[in-house]
């Protein structure tokens, strides 16, 4: 069930508009050329009691949003192939050397360390895996 959620979510994203303004969504943030949708795990990566509470068992979640993720990949990679796997661990390196990085890359990049991604239809689909959370982005600009 947790796998068509998450598949109707990125659905979703994938019919809507962009926004004109970067700001929050109903399932995460959006831009000008994105969507970020946090799947599961916590609002706020700082602070990994936001929604559990101190009383969490903060290793199942972990292993719970592994699962979910590897279920997802399984899905998307019938749905469109082979995801291509994208690291984004020197993104904020480049963007202190090269200056502007577009979003939604420099804000993922402070968030996973590396994408799943699918080029379908003129748009990027991804799905990272951090800590604390799992996220799917919807975007027109091509990665750095």
């Amino acid at each position: 069930m947790t796998t068509a959620r998450h598949l109707e979510t990125i659905d979703l994203l994938r019919s809507r508009q962009f926004a004109a303004e970067p700001g929050p969504s109903d399932v995460g943030s959006e831009g000008p050329g994105f969507h970020i949708a946090v799947l599961g795990g916590h609002p706020d990566p700082g602070d990994p009691y936001a929604v559990a509470g101190p009383d969490a068992d903060l290793r199942a979640e972990a292993e719970q949003r592994r699962a979910e993720h590897d279920a997802l990949l399984e899905v998307l990679d019938h749905r469109w192939g082979d995801a291509s796997l994208f690291d984004l661990t020197g993104t904020q390196l480049r963007a202190a050397d090269e200056g502007d990085i577009p979003e939604p890359w420099l804000r993922l990049s402070s968030t996973v360390p590396w994408i799943h991604l699918w080029r379908v239809e003129g748009r990027w689909i991804g799905v990272g895996l951090s800590e604390f959370q799992l996220l799917a982005v919807v975007t027109a600009n091509d990665p750095p």
